[in-house]
């Protein structure tokens, strides 16, 4: 598995901590319209906050609760459609043990999990709420994060 990173916060060239995130890329993680993540917020469903430049962003962290909670509610899976190489979605779950770490990903109603070396989900900064891309090769799925 193959694990690639771009910067959000740099740390030796990887992500750090838990990225907010727009309600439009909010949207696009979830498979939803703005006007949606507008109305979650509106609810109480999700959490937010008005940035330093009056910006309303989603707290990723629970964003990926939301998302975990919503796939658990309608199933996993879409009957007809199929995933193809690179799938963005966003963290809902990291297992580390000394050697090996579990890696979940929602992509809209896709559920995806990885098995990739410790030290790789720790050089990546994988945690609930990053935005991370699953890549489908073959019989295999690595995980990378995408370009800002």
């Amino acid at each position: 598995m193959v694990l690639v990173a771009t910067p959000h916060n740099v740390c030796l060239g990887y992500r750090t901590g838990v990225p907010e995130y727009r309600i439009s890329r909010a949207a696009r993680l979830m498979g939803v319209s703005p006007d949606t993540v507008r109305r979650w917020v509106d609810a109480g469903k999700v959490a937010s906050r008005v940035d330093a430049a009056g910006v309303l962003t989603i707290d990723g962290a629970d964003l990926a609760r939301l998302a975990r909670e919503q796939a658990e509610e309608r199933g996993a899976t879409v009957p007809g459609q199929s995933v193809r190489n690179h799938v963005q979605g966003i963290v809902t779950r990291v297992v580390r043990d000394t050697v090996a770490a579990l890696v979940e990903i929602q992509a809209g109603p896709y559920s995806l999990v990885a098995l990739i070396t410790r030290d790789a989900a720790d050089e990546l900064g994988l945690e609930p709420g990053v935005m991370a891309n699953a890549v489908v090769k073959a019989t295999s799925v690595s995980v990378e994060l995408p370009p800002d």
